[in-house]
């Protein structure tokens, strides 16, 4: 593969930055669509009929379709074009959303969710590579990619809160209605602000690469909801093995592909393979602690969703201020020791919530994650910094969607560990009253934090008092446990980020290779692949 030189850095224009602008909308909307249904479920279900299964589908094929296509949506941007795929993508995203917001049955709203998913696909991958190629100049494109992994932070805390308030006054179908008006602004200028960038020489799409990836992705991510959700079952086991076994088939097919659907060299780049391990503990870290922070809002300290939502807000503001913050750092300094630091402070973080009392309750919760998310908040940002420039400029939607999948796949994995250890110790600490010690509604209690307040609802007033007052001490115990375990593990992952990444110079003094910041190691440096030019399907 020949080098790709870079020439003059030049300095962003108005047109740039105004198309900055314009991708932070829709790869906020995807992260809002996510999560903004969480409140809206009570209503559409009553709406609509939706049974217990339906619900589960509602609410989770968005996520199990966009992280299954990012890896294929990624890569035909590089082939057709990121700003045709992105229009593409949007038109279709403002189209579904406008018919899920009038959805009548259950299955017609469960489709447009999976549809919606698919088009969301499209978004982050197409955004990430066109930022890369818009900015030239290495200190602009951090700025760049700050706001952009700040429009992402802001779509996850904003989905409830957005969904919240627009319950507040509308009907369920109007949490959708966000998306037609905001596709249509990146419909409308995406020619004028967006340049196109594509692999002149790409070839066509390899269609059972792409099963292959669907095959791999999807039983993993399932298998660690259903890890989360029920535990060591044989369904999870049996799929997350299968998941596995379909990703080796994919990495091996990869390797023998003239044109592959992802460039797996890339991973023979230690600053690229060491960025997309970090970005995958770390959110797996930050994503199981964080699955409790709404959890305790809720149950130990009582408040509505919607007041859970805006206090979640405080630690979001925290991960947006270190966002900003660590890019003028990680100019200067090596994004080991950023990413690094961030870890200990994170770590810092989650030993004040590992000292987390009932009676302590918002005050201290707020500030222990707050200092945790301002701890992981140069971690986005700078993976994104690594990772995609390091590819050939013709593969960066491929790399982007690396990234990404790293990302989600990180989440999963964190929410179905911290959540198997937190259920442990929660029934563990669980005392149940003896008037319902060994009935069905104790059983229930004893399981769950939510099952026990559940279950207080039917009980005489002191034997329910008893109950929720037991529930809300063992579910904080859980807390106190999943904090002092992700300490150690950022602790662990600081020593990492040094290990990994001690080579990869400041930002600013990248350049060359094949983006606008390459780490020193690039795919130049790797052997070629195997080419016995095996033809696509």
């Amino acid at each position: 593969m020949a080098t790709h030189t870079q020439g003059p850095e030049v300095k962003a224009t108005r047109r740039e930055w105004l198309g900055l602008a314009v991708l932070g909308f829709p790869s906020m909307l995807g992260m809002i669509d996510i999560s903004v249904l969480f409140l809206a479920l009570p209503n559409l279900t009553a709406d609509l009929d939706a049974s217990a299964s339906q619900q589960l589908w509602i609410g989770d094929i968005y996520g199990f379709l966009s992280a299954g296509f990012l890896v294929t949506m990624g890569t035909l941007g590089d082939r057709i074009g990121r700003r045709k795929l992105l229009v593409i993508g949007a038109t279709a995203f403002g189209l579904v959303s406008a018919v899920a917001a009038f959805a009548t049955t259950p299955e017609m709203l469960i489709v447009c969710r999976a549809l919606l998913g698919i088009a969301g696909a499209t978004l982050i991958p197409s955004t990430l590579a066109l930022i890369t190629q818009m900015f030239k100049n290495p200190k602009e494109m951090g700025i760049a990619i700050a706001v952009w992994a700040s429009a992402l932070t802001l779509g996850v805390a904003l989905g409830p809160v957005v969904g919240g308030v627009l319950l507040q006054w509308f009907w369920w179908g109007s949490v959708f209605l966000i998306g037609p008006p905001v596709m249509l602004l990146v419909v409308a200028t995406a020619r004028v602000l967006l340049p196109e960038f594509k692999d002149p020489n790409a070839g066509r799409l390899d269609l059972f690469s792409v099963a292959l990836s669907l095959l791999a992705i999807l039983p993993v991510i399932y298998a660690f909801k259903e890890l989360a959700a029920h535990g060591w079952t044989a369904i999870a086991v049996v799929t997350l093995v299968g998941g596995l076994l379909f990703g080796t088939l994919f990495v091996q097919r990869q390797r023998k592909l003239a044109d592959p659907l992802l460039d797996v060299r890339l991973f023979k780049i230690k600053a690229v393979s060491g960025a997309l391990v970090l970005a995958l503990l770390i959110g797996a870290v930050q994503g199981g602690a964080g699955f409790f922070l709404a959890q305790f809002l809720q149950v130990v300290e009582g408040r509505s969703p919607l007041s859970s939502g805006l206090w979640i807000l405080v630690p979001t503001f925290a991960l947006l201020i270190g966002i900003g913050m660590s890019q003028g750092i990680a100019q200067k300094v090596r994004p080991a020791y950023v990413v690094a630091g961030g870890a200990v402070i994170a770590a810092i973080g989650m030993t004040v919530l590992s000292q987390l009392t009932v009676a302590a309750g918002l005050a201290m919760l707020i500030v222990g994650f707050s200092i945790v998310f301002f701890g992981v908040s140069p971690v986005g940002p700078v993976v994104s910094q690594l990772v995609v420039p390091a590819a050939p400029p013709e593969k960066a939607g491929s790399a982007s969607s690396l990234q990404t999948t790293s990302g989600d796949l990180g989440v999963a994995v964190g929410i179905a560990t911290m959540g198997s250890i937190g259920a442990a110790v929660y029934s563990r600490e669980m005392v149940v009253p003896p008037e319902i010690a060994g009935t069905p509604a104790g059983d229930a209690a004893a399981e769950t934090a939510d099952g026990a307040l559940f279950v207080a609802q039917s009980l005489p007033g002191a034997v329910g008092d008893a109950l929720v007052a037991a529930a809300r001490t063992a579910f904080t115990t859980e807390l106190n446990t999943v904090a002092a375990v992700c300490g150690v593990v950022f602790l662990g992952l600081a020593v990492l980020s040094v290990a990994t990444l001690r080579g990869v110079p400041p930002m600013a003094g990248q350049g060359g290779g094949h983006g606008h910041g390459a780490p020193a190691d690039t795919v130049e440096d790797t052997p070629a692949p195997d080419t016995e030019k095996v033809q696509p399907v």
